[in-house]
């Protein structure tokens, strides 16, 4: 990672903050790009709002001067939230659909632009979820924008790989963030969860962004969305042991 120029979006906390402090252990130069970017020392700190362009090709375009182009981009930024569909507003779905697609293409075009016109290559690694391709009641729209995102890698990955320019994503499960904090609300919920993980418990914002630098370094992939959930996706209700263990 020495010398790497990287922008990370979200990095001011979470998984994001964790990134940035790996990449910035192994040499390499970090922008912070995030509402509240001064959470993680950083070698660039800048306020930015994902979902806003003129923001987002500002905050890129000051990168690319500050640090003479880019190598690496993690688009981990992004919000959640709950309501049923039929009682979701537009403007709530817009809200999340805002943030967590419209932002991260907007920062994996402006990202990936940077890298091409380099022509040196780069690594885009986007933060999806495994929310992307499970059915999870009341987060419809934070479900459906992972699952964009994860097909957006996808589609990138195709499109900018005779550039040079590696797109994947890493998509975690429960893990102890701040996003995840808002379910201590739900008596139980979290308890449950960990145990329903192969691995027995919740992740940490530490084991997601060492997926998330793994894919950085892995230099034949490319178009994959590596799954860092402890094992929560092999969960299935209808598992013979599972049901004899709840009676």
């Amino acid at each position: 990672m020495a010398a790497r120029r990287v922008v990370v979006t979200g990095g001011g906390s979470g998984i994001g903050a964790q990134v940035v402090r790996l990449m910035r252990s192994g040499g390499s130069r970090v922008a912070v790009l995030d509402l509240n970017p001064e959470g993680e020392p950083s070698d660039l700190a800048l306020p930015c709002d994902i979902a806003d362009e003129d923001d987002v090709v500002a905050a890129v375009a000051r990168v690319r001067e500050e640090f003479g182009g880019l190598d690496v981009a993690v688009l981990s930024a992004g919000i959640g939230g709950m309501s049923p569909i039929v009682e979701m507003s537009t403007d709530e779905w817009d809200r999340v659909m805002n943030v967590n697609l419209r932002g991260t293409f907007i920062c994996l075009r402006e990202c990936a632009a940077a890298m091409v016109d380099a022509s040196g290559g780069g690594s885009i690694v986007a933060v999806s979820s495994v929310s992307g391709f499970l059915a999870d009641r009341l987060t419809a729209h934070y479900n459906a924008s992972k699952a964009a995102v994860d097909m957006l890698v996808r589609v990138a990955a195709r499109e900018l790989g005779p550039r040079g320019i590696r797109v994947n994503a890493v998509a975690p499960g429960t893990t102890d963030t701040a996003l995840f904090a808002a379910t201590q609300r739900l008596p139980g919920y979290q308890e449950k969860v960990a145990r329903r993980a192969a691995l027995g418990r919740l992740g940490t914002a530490e084991e997601v962004a060492a997926a998330v630098v793994a894919l950085v370094e892995l230099e034949w992939v490319t178009g994959q969305v590596l799954v860092a959930d402890g094992g929560l996706s092999l969960f299935s209700p209808i598992d013979v042991l599972e049901s004899m263990e709840e009676l």
